[in-house]
């Protein structure tokens, strides 16, 4: 019998105080209050998929609505009560509370106009704000802290508070590259809530055109029973592979995370189906939990979704979401299959993952995989003719309507032992948009609340500070820089969402990291030598021995040393002169891909791993060693990313990214292999020396040579180890 570990009293009442039942049909005809707020979020997730197909609004009026609907929400159902939440006066206070800061979020928009002609007719003077429009918008201030501090715990609010600070007086007193000019309380105000870097500007319009529809669609995806198929599909591929109720894990994880691209969202849907078999198949409680918790943070890693990333991604790299999707399909692969490889592995060494029984429901996996891949496919083939996320978001959610009619049908003509029925009518229908509109609020909240902190960074310029210190403290090191962005990373994870570390480290640490990629081609360019007499002279600024040998040429020790001695300012000037646009492009999306990446490590690696925790809950074995657990098989995180900075993963033709990803697979199962001490079987001393071989001749970027040896290098040990297990 399992035990759930401890739960913190606070964090006890916290989950106590939601009153999260109250966006599903369970009980909804309770009180009329309950049939009104359920009746409210399907006509909101209606709104959201009506504004964005066939709506025609202003922006600042979408994205007001969008937040004045989810802060609404929130205060309803995160209620800050604890045990006293579920008291009539104190629910009438959340109600009010939801409905005032919707009232002043629709004022703020509608005041704009007004605002704009009152500044204008009093030519010199500062933004003319009413005695309304002042305390609507700092009703909205306020409430973007309460609110995401009930979403997301303290960190958020510290942060906001912070970078309010620092533009209204804490950056004049600030020394160095973080010294800022103090503004106006009026202009603050402006700029936070009229500004395409606030509170309805960027970040919003992410949210309310593209993350609420996908999560709307996996809402329809759940209760359609495509989640079925995820499960009975994942028991066909792994049921007769030794650790096959691992293997399923890994796989439903990865085909939830198209749905969900959330870690602690795929953890919990799955967990509690795969972890029990897991153990029931004779892995540890605490392996198996881990393996939940790393494939679930896979999801997130996952096309077409990825945990809100790809939107983010898109609207700040200004890159195609479609490419975006494209590049990011092989590293997920090679993320999932180093799980796998953790799994088999597990499995040999411990001699455990025979004997079960996957018994497969036919019904459900035929039904469900109508639901999942017709839908799916009519999203993808959108996404690839350039129409933007949010229709083709639209059009897969009415896909999937059509097809559970037609699975129902089916049902009816050939026997519903061979197709399930799914009767997605009005109730159904009902239940998918609240299921999308309640894993919507947290995103709904934290992006518009996280503009206040990308206005004040913006406008402030601190982010160059960052960017700055990023390269001081690199020295124009590839490796240290991922390296601090990945402790960074870890630090902000622990307590915020991924999805929120993401955005504020690509803010203040991707211009660094895509500087430091490009100079890597300015340090070849340096070494050849430049004929172009307004390129070398823009050198002749650089207080280095070095520089009066660009036109000649230099060794590649000199070249770096030339790099590294260039300041910050004249760097960023340098480089448009020196790579080409297109790789700049590259190396920015590669920074980005890096940072998200990196971001996802908080999910897995103690003291605070939100999904191991999760997983461990339903496993019944201890946090901490779940979390450290996860973070070993999770090792993934770490790899991609640094093939993404040193080999062309992302930015090659279809050939060389094939080959980087088929000998990188070897080269990740070498590094497995390396840290569990086994692989077929048991690992002798000089198997060691020839497994780090292997795995760096795999890594090597498009060396023919060096890929195939290390690989044979690798099957070698694998031959050899199995040998040895069979002789033992």
């Amino acid at each position: 019998m399992t035990t759930t570990p401890d739960i913190p009293e606070d964090v006890a009442q916290m989950m106590a105080a939601r009153r999260e039942r109250w966006l599903t049909l369970d009980g909804v005809t309770d009180s009329p209050l309950r049939l009104a707020i359920a009746a409210l979020a399907v006509a909101f997730g209606a709104w959201h998929v009506l504004t964005n197909v066939w709506l025609t609004e202003p922006g600042m009026w979408q994205n007001a609505i969008h937040f004045a609907g989810f802060a609404f929400f929130a205060s309803v159902i995160y209620s800050p009560w604890g045990a006293r939440a579920d008291q009539p006066r104190w629910i009438a206070v959340d109600v009010i509370y939801g409905l005032a800061v919707a009232a002043a979020a629709l004022w703020i928009a509608g005041a704009e106009d007004g605002l704009y002609e009152r500044t204008l007719a009093e030519t010199g003077l500062a933004w003319q704000f009413r005695t309304l429009d002042i305390l609507a918008g700092g009703l909205l201030i306020f409430a973007a802290l309460d609110l995401s501090k009930r979403v997301s715990g303290w960190v958020i609010p510290m942060l906001i508070v912070i970078s309010l600070s620092y533009i209204l007086f804490l950056g004049s007193y600030l020394p160095g590259v973080f010294r800022a000019a103090s503004l106006p309380m009026n202009d603050v105000l402006f700029r936070t809530l009229f500004n395409d870097e606030g509170m309805f500007g960027i970040l919003a319009s992410i949210s309310s055109t593209n993350i609420t529809l996908f999560m709307i669609f996996g809402g329809f995806l759940v209760a359609s029973g495509a989640s079925d198929f995820v499960i009975e599909i994942s028991k066909v591929v792994a049921g007769r592979i030794r650790g096959g109720a691992a293997f399923v894990a890994v796989l439903s994880s990865a085909l939830t995370g198209t749905i969900s691209g959330s870690a602690i969202a795929n953890t919990a849907s799955t967990g509690v189906i795969t972890i029990p078999l897991m153990k029931s198949n004779g892995f540890r409680p605490k392996f198996a939990a881990g393996v939940e918790a790393a494939a679930s943070t896979g999801g997130q890693l996952m096309p077409p979704i990825m945990g809100a990333g790809a939107f983010v991604m898109a609207s700040y790299t200004a890159i195609p979401y479609a490419t975006i999707v494209t590049v990011s399909i092989i590293p997920a692969f090679l993320y999932f299959l180093s799980v796998a490889f953790i799994v088999r592995i597990e499995a040999m060494k411990h001699n455990v993952g025979e004997g079960i029984s996957l018994e497969v429901d036919r019904g459900k996996m035929l039904s469900g995989g109508l639901a999942f891949c017709l839908p799916l496919g009519v999203m993808i083939w959108l996404l690839m003719t350039g129409v933007t996320p949010s229709f083709a978001a639209s059009w897969a959610i009415a896909t999937l309507i059509v097809v559970s009619w037609g699975a129902t049908l089916l049902s009816k003509v050939v026997g519903e032992g061979l197709f399930a029925p799914v009767n997605m009518g009005p109730v159904k229908i009902a239940e998918a948009t609240m299921m999308g509109v309640r894993s919507s609020i947290l995103t709904g909240v934290l992006l518009v609340s996280i503009g206040i902190m990308n206005n004040a960074i913006v406008t402030s310029g601190v982010g160059n500070g960052f960017s700055l210190m990023i390269a001081q403290w690199s020295q124009g090191s590839l490796v240290l820089a991922i390296l601090l962005i990945g402790l960074a990373s870890l630090v902000l994870g622990m307590g915020l969402p991924v999805t929120a570390a993401y955005i504020i480290l690509a803010i203040l640490t991707a211009p660094a990291l895509a500087g430091i990629l490009a100079d890597g081609v300015i340090v070849e360019a340096l070494m050849a030598g430049l004929a172009d007499p307004t390129q070398s002279a823009m050198f002749m600024l650089v207080e280095s021995p070095y520089a009066m040998q660009v036109a000649e040429g230099m060794t590649r020790e000199e070249a770096v040393a030339l790099m590294r001695a260039i300041p910050f300012e004249l760097a960023v000037t340098i480089r448009p002169l020196l790579v080409d646009p297109a790789l700049q492009t590259t190396f920015l999306l590669t920074a980005h891909l890096i940072i998200f990446w990196l971001s996802q490590d908080s999910n897995v690696t103690p003291p605070v791993c939100l999904a191991a925790f999760a997983a461990a809950g339903i496993a019944g074995s201890r946090p901490m060693a779940t979390g450290f657990q996860s973070w070993k098989i999770a090792k993934g995180l770490y790899i991609v990313p640094l093939m993404f900075a040193y080999t062309p993963l992302i930015s090659g033709s279809f050939g060389e990214v094939m080959q980087i990803g088929f000998f990188g697979l070897f080269g990740i199962y070498a590094t497995n292999a390396l840290i569990q001490m086994y692989s077929e079987g048991p690992l002798k001393a000089w198997h060691y020396p020839l497994l780090i071989a292997g795995a760096a001749g795999c890594y090597w970027p498009l060396n023919w040579a060096a890929n195939l040896g290390g690989a044979a290098l690798v099957m070698g040990v694998v031959v050899l180890s199995s040998r040895a297990r069979s002789a033992s």
